[in-house]
């Protein structure tokens, strides 16, 4: 059997998943993509030898998202401002899309306080909760033990709350005010 026939349906079937999970442990799309498609050529070679291929391209992403912030903790990038274009001052307001503003700031506040995370927190806080594998499978996926995965689970969920939470008051998040209960 051709090594594509099988790779390349699996492919095109997890790579959107696989950019989510990448996206959640790095914050940037651009690079998300680049951890996902390192992992699909590992994949690609490793695959005759390969008994769970998401596993396997799951476990990659992971690695190579451990690895980046090692090479980020030791070359610290230097920020550009953001450039933003200005919205045409001409357009109809009756044919803008609805705003989402309140949600895409909610994501931010979220996505900012995952990046605040020690890479092996924000690990298993994206394949506990957002991947929604067992502790003993995010144990396998990350190579630890099911005790350090219960353990970071818990120091993560403790400094999100204390990120997210306005004032103090760690039960309520720091989001939009019309996204509040």
């Amino acid at each position: 059997m051709d090594r594509r026939e099988g790779f390349e349906p699996f492919a095109a079937g997890a790579a959107s998943h696989l950019r989510r999970t990448a996206y959640l442990l790095t914050g940037d799309p651009h690079v998300a993509e680049d951890l996902v498609q390192d992992a699909l050529v590992a994949l690609y070679v490793a695959w005759p030898r390969v008994a769970d291929p998401y596993a396997y391209a799951r476990r990659s992403v992971v690695n190579g998202s451990r690895s980046r912030w090692r090479y980020r903790r030791r070359r610290p990038e230097t920020s550009v401002a953001v450039v933003h274009d200005d919205a045409d001052p001409g357009a109809d307001a009756r044919t803008a899309p609805p705003d989402a503003t309140d949600a895409v700031l909610a994501r931010r506040v979220l996505l900012d306080a995952l990046a605040t995370l020690p890479a092996r927190q924000r690990a298993v806080v994206v394949l506990r909760h957002l991947e929604d594998l067992s502790e003993p499978q995010t144990a396998q996926a990350l190579g630890i033990s099911v005790g350090t995965v219960k353990s970071q689970n818990a120091r993560a969920l403790a400094r999100l709350r204390e990120a997210l939470a306005p004032d103090g008051d760690p039960d309520v998040a720091r989001l939009p005010e019309g996204q509040r209960s």
